[in-house]
């Protein structure tokens, strides 16, 4: 009987591995995914003043500023 219980508890500690080791899969997965978006909207849209600069207003104000 102690034998079957080893081979239990072997068996039980694998599938508990196995579901623990595919959880830590997905995350890294989704975390990468999730940097890989964030550093292409930073691509995508300028922050701070440079997302001013590329405004329409801002243009037309420096357009008016040449005439003067």
């Amino acid at each position: 009987m102690i034998e079957g219980e080893d081979r239990a508890a072997r068996l039980r500690s694998f599938l508990i591995g196995s579901v623990v080791g595919a959880s830590a899969a997905v995350a890294a997965a989704q975390r990468r995914r999730d940097l890989a978006r964030r550093r292409r909207e930073r691509q995508l849209h300028p922050a701070g003043l440079a997302a001013f600069e590329e405004a329409p207003c801002f243009q037309e104000l420096l357009e008016g500023e040449q005439d003067r």
